[in-house]
């Protein structure tokens, strides 16, 4: 069973992870987690890029996404669950769904609100276009 769990750094995010954490005797067959931190593209990705260069706009994303996972990661460390992470960029539902696809998912476990805009107060607007995108179920974590 591989399982995607989505990592903000929000509350719910972390909660997530706890939640995975304390039902993994629901899966005799084990599990293979992915987690995955979604960065936002930089605004005028090209034209920053052209100055900044390719290179440390990969790193600073790889960095900003180390950064939020740690948490998620620290769990997973404590409670002796093997993991892979990812960092993607681009659009939060887009990218998680895409993700699992490509990594061949069973299951996307996550919070039911992160740090997105006011736009989804009560499910959280990400884990709404997931819900409606996503190839595999979504168990959402409140």
């Amino acid at each position: 069973m591989k399982i995607l769990v989505p990592v903000d750094g929000s509350e719910p995010a972390n909660r997530a992870v706890e939640h995975l954490i304390s039902k993994l005797a629901w899966y005799r067959d084990g599990v293979e987690v992915h987690l995955l931190n979604v960065q936002h593209p930089i605004p005028y990705g090209n034209r920053v890029s052209s100055v900044v260069g390719h290179d440390k706009i990969a790193q600073y994303h790889h960095d900003e996404g180390m950064a939020v996972l740690k948490g998620a990661m620290q769990k997973l460390d404590a409670a002796k669950v093997k993991y892979h992470y990812h960092i993607g960029v681009g659009d939060e539902a887009e990218i998680i769904c895409k993700y699992a696809g490509e990594k061949g998912c069973d299951q996307i476990f996550m919070g039911t609100r992160g740090r997105g805009s006011v736009a989804g107060l009560l499910l959280g607007s990400v884990a709404c276009k997931v819900i409606h995108l996503s190839p595999v179920p979504v168990l959402l974590v409140k």
